[in-house]
Parts: structure tokens; C-alpha cells; sequence
């Protein structure tokens, strides 16, 4: 067992990483259930790991009710949520209650953003099955729905009581589910830490082909990166955690454009972002044209895009700026973007000019 600690004080929680975890969640959850019944917020895919989950909690006298949610972004919505508020209360949630959140990061940041609210806050844990989720949302505590003006808009910091992650549930995970959430995988590595982007480089096909060995390194690298980010600036205050953003402005704009639909999943837009992130800045002189390419080759080995093209996206520079104009990180007009000065070495800019964001994507091809 690996256990990965989030360092925040009163909130400080732990991330137990095992593969085959699913199946002994009951010796973790137990403790938390308090001799109640307990929610398992989950979506109608999923219910091989759900008869998993509640088969551990019963072999430890827990009760457990299960909630099934529709899959999709859809469900990020003020509908979906109302209904999963309404459903609690019927249950009879307390404040001192865990609910569970089993699923990805749909799941994760609707749940979460559901216990932040209700009764003015209750507990929740993590069950994260898919790589985007193990390795990004379940951790850290940002939770969300969305709305007609975008994505992950109405939200709250709640961090979880715990997270358990089994890469074992990954067998199950469509192959396009896996590429999306090895985009968040690399990013990592093209933030801080070059030496992991070249690990990926070397690993990334083997690891979605199914070694499990290197799904579970990739896993705790990931994790221990942002439970790291994350002890240094919860609540995204200093800049650091800004830092995971990277990617997101672009990704964020191209999934507006599509819709927030299957055409373009989530970790798919990060990966498009990420290339189009780069391109910009050796477009600028940051970093050099060479660096970019790699990463845009890379994307390409693993068949994920990277660009507008990939992305299925065809709307103009200032379609897409339109989008960015309601990203949560707009201050006074100006919006700051993670641009980099390498492979590693990611920053944050505030002195972009969004017109000459807009004439860039122009020159992108589609």
C-alpha cells in the first residue's frame, strides 16, 4: 500500500494507492460510517465496481444506499445537482456523514461540490475510476458543476476525508477514457519536472497498452505532484497551483466549442491545450520551436491531439477567445495563461493580449 498525506492542517487527509483496493474499501470506509448508512454516489456504468463496494462494506456490517447518476458532462449541471441534494436529504444525511463518490471526475466534482453545500457541508470520500480522476480531480479538493457560460463555474473548495485509489479498476476503462486521463499524466512532467515528460515519453504507449507496474509509478508520481501543489496553495492564492491549469485555457475553450459533448472529452481538450499552450509561447520566443514539437509529436504517438484539428474544432480565434473571456481566472479584464519557458518550466503570464491569442489560433491549422 502506498498512502500519499495532503498536508492542510485540519483538513489534512490521505490518499491509500493499492491495486485490488476496491475490494478491501469496507476496512477504510468502515471507521467513517459510523454504525449508519452510507451513500454511494455513482454512475449506471459502473455497477460491476459498485457491487464490488457495497459487497466490502457489507462484509464489515456496513449499509450502504446506492444513488445512480446518468454518465456524461451533462450531469455537471444545476439539475442534476438539485436532484442528488434532494436524494441525500431523503436519506437523511448528516453533517457527520460520508458520502462516497465513486466514479470519475464527473462524479467526483458533482458529489464533492453537493457535500460542500449540503447541511452547510458534510464529508465525502473518493473512489476515483478513471485515470483523469486518480490522477487529477479526486485529489485536491476543487468541486464543480457547470453552466451555459462554462465549464466549472459554480463551485467550492471541499476537500475530501479520504481517497482510495485502485489502478486495477483501469482494466475496465475504455481505451479513449485511458488516453484522456494520461494527458493530465504528462502534464506533471511538463510543468516541473522534464525528467518525467521523458519517462512518459519512453513509457506512455506501454503504460495504455496495459503494464500495470508502470500505471501504478505513473499513479503515485501524479499523485505526489499535486498533493504537493496542493498543500502549497489550497486555494490557488500565490500562483503555484495555478500551475495545474496548464493546458486548460485552450482545452477549456475548445470543449465550450464543442459543446462540452463526446466529441471532445475533457483530457483530450487538455492535451490540444497543452500543444497549442507550447506553440504559443515558442511562437514567442519562450521556449524553442523544437520543445513544442515534442510535445506535440508525443501527444501524437499516443493518439491523443494536438491541436484545433485533432480537437475537431473549425471556429475562429475569436470564437475561442470568447470562450477564455469567462475563465474563472479573469481578473480586472486580464486573463493569465500558463505559457512556458521549456519542457519543465511552465509559468504564469498576466500580460497576454488576447487579440494576439485570437490572430495565433487564426494561424492553427483545422
Amino acid at each position: 500500500m502506498t498512502v500519499i498525506t495532503v498536508n492542510l492542517g485540519a483538513r489534512t487527509y490521505p490518499i491509500h494507492i493499492r491495486a485490488g483496493l476496491l475490494e478491501e474499501a469496507g476496512d477504510h470506509l468502515a471507521p467513517l460510517a459510523r454504525g449508519r448508512t452510507m451513500a454511494i454516489v455513482t454512475d449506471e456504468n459502473l455497477s460491476g465496481h459498485l457491487a464490488t463496494l457495497q459487497a466490502s462494506l457489507t462484509a464489515h456490517g456496513v449499509a450502504s444506499e446506492a444513488i445512480l447518476l446518468s454518465p456524461g458532462e451533462g450531469s455537471k449541471s444545476w439539475a442534476t445537482l438539485e436532484r442528488l441534494c434532494d436524494r441525500l436529504l431523503d436519506i437523511g444525511i448528516e453533517r457527520g456523514d460520508h458520502v462516497v463518490a465513486l466514479g470519475g471526475g464527473v462524479i467526483g466534482d458533482l458529489v464533492g461540490f453537493a457535500c460542500a453545500i449540503l447541511k452547510r457541508g458534510c464529508r465525502f470520500v473518493q473512489i476515483p475510476t478513471t485515470l483523469l480522476a486518480q490522477v487529477d480531480s479526486s485529489v485536491g479538493g476543487k468541486t464543480a458543476i457547470n453552466t451555459r457560460a462554462g465549464k466549472n463555474l459554480i463551485g467550492a473548495f471541499h476537500q475530501p476525508a479520504m481517497v482510495l485509489i485502485d489502478p486495477q479498476v483501469l482494466d475496465t476503462l475504455p481505451i479513449r477514457e485511458l488516453r484522456a486521463g494520461y494527458a493530465e499524466v504528462v502534464k506533471y512532467g511538463l510543468i516541473d519536472d522534464s525528467a518525467f515528460f521523458a519517462w512518459c515519453e519512453t513509457n506512455g504507449a506501454a503504460l495504455l497498452a496495459g503494464d500495470t507496474a508502470l500505471r501504478e509509478y505513473a499513479i503515485i508520481h501524479s499523485v505526489s505532484a499535486k498533493a504537493r501543489i496542493v498543500a502549497a496553495d489550497e486555494h490557488e492564492t500565490t500562483g503555484t497551483r495555478a500551475l495545474l491549469n496548464l493546458g486548460h485555457t485552450f482545452g477549456h475553450a475548445l470543449e465550450a466549442e464543442t459543446g462540452f459533448s463526446q466529441t471532445l472529452i475533457h483530457g483530450e481538450g487538455v492535451a490540444a491545450g497543452c500543444a497549442l499552450a507550447f506553440r504559443y509561447s515558442a511562437a514567442h520566443g519562450l521556449c524553442s520551436r523544437d520543445e513544442a514539437d515534442r510535445v506535440a509529436a508525443h501527444w501524437r504517438a499516443v493518439q491523443l491531439p494536438d491541436g484545433l484539428a485533432g480537437a475537431q474544432v473549425a471556429a475562429d480565434g475569436a470564437t475561442l477567445v470568447d470562450h477564455m473571456r469567462h475563465d474563472k481566472k479573469m481578473a480586472a479584464g486580464t486573463l493569465p495563461f500558463l505559457l512556458a519557458r521549456g519542457i519543465g518550466r511552465t509559468y504564469l503570464d498576466a500580460t497576454v493580449d488576447l487579440a494576439d491569442v485570437a490572430a495565433f489560433l487564426d494561424a492553427e491549422p483545422r
